[in-house]
């Protein structure tokens, strides 16, 4: 290809087109005088270096799925929850298990991820993943056994609900009892392995759509903006109105209204 001959929206044309850029044609790129010409040389390393990031940030999150299929393990697991923090709404937890070929860059803890590619990774995960289960625990329950008892129930459920039994569980921080496979907690887990990551993106984008809902059922309350949390305007509202059903009424922010 000769460049010379191309002009600047020509070459763009060309670019898109490549799955991958040779580092031959960027060179040619930079060599070429023209300012715009220049511009897409230094846009294209921008992108190669971004990617060559991505790859890197994913062999480092596939460390511990490596290591246990390398020990036998096939159906791995990913656990993680959403919805320990909130006043209001439930604890949602996921486990999925993704092939071994699944590459999707930029997966990372759900909380990290902008809401639009969190979507995104949302419908990736859910087509492609050979098993997702979703585990739900409500604010009643969640009354009843406190937090941490709801959040390992929904946990629990969730891998019950996937459809078939895990060799290993990767699950974000915690143990849970009664599991008859191999678990490996990992404190902030959803940042250091694809498969936790993966289901906390599916756990947040099912917990927030559930929120969203209960806004149309209870739209004094702004579920739809915070998610439950106990925003400033979460609280003035709690005081204003009064605690809903999907209340945690063993919540500071919540029981003194109750």
């Amino acid at each position: 290809m000769n460049l010379s001959e191309l002009s600047i929206k020509e070459i763009r044309m060309a670019i898109e087109k490549m799955d991958e850029v040779p580092k031959d044609f960027l060179q040619s790129l930079k060599e070429d005088q023209r300012a715009g010409v220049q511009a897409l040389a230094r846009q294209m390393e921008a992108a190669i270096a971004r990617q060559e990031k991505l790859a890197a940030m994913w062999t480092e999150m596939t460390h511990f799925e490596r290591t246990l299929r390398a020990r036998g393990h096939v159906h791995l697991f990913g656990v993680d929850e959403v919805g320990r923090g909130p006043l209001a709404g439930p604890v949602v937890a996921c486990a999925v298990c993704l092939p071994e070929d699944f590459y999707l860059p930029g997966l990372n803890d759900s909380k990290k991820v902008p809401v639009a590619t969190r979507e995104a990774f949302y419908e990736v995960i859910m087509r492609d993943a050979q098993a997702v289960g979703i585990g739900i625990v409500d604010a009643a329950r969640i009354d009843a056994i406190n937090i941490l008892q709801a959040t390992k129930e929904a946990m629990k459920c969730a891998i019950d609900n996937a459809g078939f039994v895990p060799d290993a569980c990767l699950i974000d921080a915690v143990q849970i009892d009664g599991l008859i496979c191999e678990q490996v907690p990992i404190i902030g887990g959803d940042a250091k392995s694809i498969s936790i990551a993966a289901a906390s993106i599916v756990a947040k984008v099912t917990r927030d759509r559930m929120m969203a809902e209960y806004a149309n059922e209870y739209p004094e309350y702004g579920f739809e903006k915070h998610a439950g949390y106990g925003t400033a305007e979460h609280l003035a509202a709690i005081a204003r109105f009064g605690p809903t059903p999907i209340h945690r009424m063993t919540f500071t922010g919540v029981k003194e209204q109750a």
